[in-house]
């Protein structure tokens, strides 16, 4: 677990504390009979440190970009054949009846 990992999760859990805040914020409007208008400041600065948090963390987690030589045996291209109008896919049409003989009734 690496400091990238523990900033994760304190952004995971300022996000579910600026839930559960908002949610009993607005119980409490409830209670004392007023329009909810939006969250308090504080819970949106939480907000949006819990965000910078998360993203954060998804940037320095995962690792660093490996780089891509094309000489090498595993980035090998796939090569199509010269000649694409003879290629033949197998797929669900061959299940169909070859003979469709769809009449009106009127």
């Amino acid at each position: 677990m690496g400091l990238g990992f523990i900033i994760g999760v304190f952004g995971v859990l300022f996000l579910f504390h600026a839930a559960y805040s908002t949610i009993q914020y607005r119980g409490l409007l409830k209670i004392m009979e007023e329009e909810f208008s939006g969250p308090p400041m504080n819970v949106v600065l939480e907000l949006l440190l819990g965000f910078v948090f998360c993203v954060s963390a998804a940037l320095t987690v995962p690792g660093n970009f490996l780089s891509i030589h094309p000489d090498s045996e595993e980035n090998r291209i796939v090569s199509l054949p010269a000649n694409l109008d003879f290629m033949i896919f197998n797929h669900r049409a061959k299940a169909l009846p070859l003979e469709i003989d769809m009449k009106l009734k009127h």
